[in-house]
């Protein structure tokens, strides 16, 4: 198949879905899915997907319907009370020191007897966090993300003051482990003194807002980033945290399927309709050798019906009479047959657009066969306490 075979792959996606608690929104999660991975490859040339690419993002508040892709960054936290909710044609940098006076590397205490010590202080303190804002003014940032610190605060009152009358849109708290992403998606560098505030660290962006998802939560949107990065976020909705990060892991599931098609371009039937077909082929090649190699083929093909009898023990169908059934409808010919789980019966089962990559059974296969040989490898086990 070619990946430029939309619906295919949307067929395929579809299918990992359907076992999932959001089954009801496989039309919508399906595209979605297929839509992200299309964007950060290029569908002629690509042999392969990088998952770090596409940053799914789940956030209470709403339902699953209103899930969508942003082309751009999508961050939980919230913009803080500058009075800038919205910055048009953004510079955007990514800071890793604190806005706040500094502290000492052990506990101390500064005992004051006098006003005028305090107001000494005060005016240090006030001049210190007044030279950091002045730095990120000059440097032409008008959108601050701060990465969260846990030695002190990152932002504290008297800095957000200076920077609401600057017109800066800050966001703070951001996590270590976005960080990545953030700098690759906007093109900027993570900056980790204010001496390094320059123009060419920035990060630059057509929109970032501050965006309500329902439920009185908000997320800050980054759109339009200007960098050669290819990547994209998915921002999941619920109406609760359980249904959120179900759809989360549906959408990573599917995801990977899509993935495994771009290594591997070819696609089969699915409900144990390949399994079975192997096994019955791998019989009637067994049968034609003798001695040892026929009995090792034979078990080999035996334990391929595992798949078919375990999806049917799943779906609570008796395992040993679908089985039977399966296997002497693919004897008559029917290459296609598969469990139709929804129907509780065998049925042609590329009719009901059920498919997988091919990808997955041989790496199935591959993985256990490299298992069993591994363990028939062991002469003897020591026991040890």
């Amino acid at each position: 198949m070619k990946l430029s075979d939309t619906e295919s792959l949307i067929k395929m996606a579809s299918t990992s879905l359907n076992s999932k608690v959001v089954s009801q929104y496989s039309s919508l999660l399906a595209p979605l899915s297929v839509e992200a991975i299309m964007n950060i490859i290029d569908p002629e040339t690509a042999t392969n997907v990088n998952l770090k690419d596409i940053r799914v993002v789940a956030k209470v508040g709403g339902t699953v319907e209103d899930t969508k892709l942003v082309k751009g960054i999508v961050l939980t936290q919230r913009a803080q009370a500058t009075g800038v909710h919205r910055v048009e044609r953004a510079k955007v940098a990514l800071i890793q020191f604190c806005i706040s006076p500094p502290k000492t590397d052990m506990d101390n205490q500064v005992v004051i007897s006098d006003y005028t010590q305090m107001d000494r202080i005060l005016r240090e303190e006030r001049a210190y966090i007044l030279d950091l804002c002045k730095k990120i003014k000059k440097s032409g940032a008008n959108v601050l993300l701060i990465q969260k610190s846990i030695l002190r605060d990152a932002l504290n009152d008297m800095a957000l003051h200076f920077l609401t009358k600057m017109k800066v849109l800050v966001v703070k708290d951001i996590e270590r482990d976005e960080i990545d992403f953030v700098s690759r998606t906007l093109g900027c560098r993570p900056i980790a003194t204010a001496d390094h505030m320059l123009p060419e660290h920035l990060g630059q962006a057509d929109l970032v807002e501050e965006i309500h998802i329902g439920g009185g939560n908000k997320v800050v949107s980054i759109t339009g980033c200007q960098s050669a990065a290819k990547t994209c976020s998915i921002l999941v909705q619920g109406s609760n945290k359980l249904l959120a990060d179900e759809a989360e892991r549906s959408i990573h599931d599917a995801l990977c399927v899509i993935r495994c098609l771009v290594k591997n371009k070819h696609m089969i039937a699915g409900g144990g309709a390949p399994e079975v077909e192997l096994s019955i082929k791998l019989a009637q090649y067994a049968a034609t050798l003798s001695g040892v190699e026929s009995h090792c083929i034979k078990a080999f093909a035996d334990a391929l019906e595992i798949i078919p009898f375990t999806l049917a023990e799943n779906a609570g169908l008796p395992p040993i009479n679908i089985v039977t059934e399966l296997r002497n409808r693919h004897a008559e010919g029917e290459a296609m047959a598969g469990i139709n789980v929804k129907k509780c019966c065998i049925t042609n089962i590329t009719e009901e657009n059920v498919l997988q990559p091919l990808l997955v059974s041989i790496s199935a296969i591959s993985l256990a066969s490299e298992t069993v040989r591994s363990i028939l490898k062991i002469d003897d086990i020591v026991n040890t306490r």
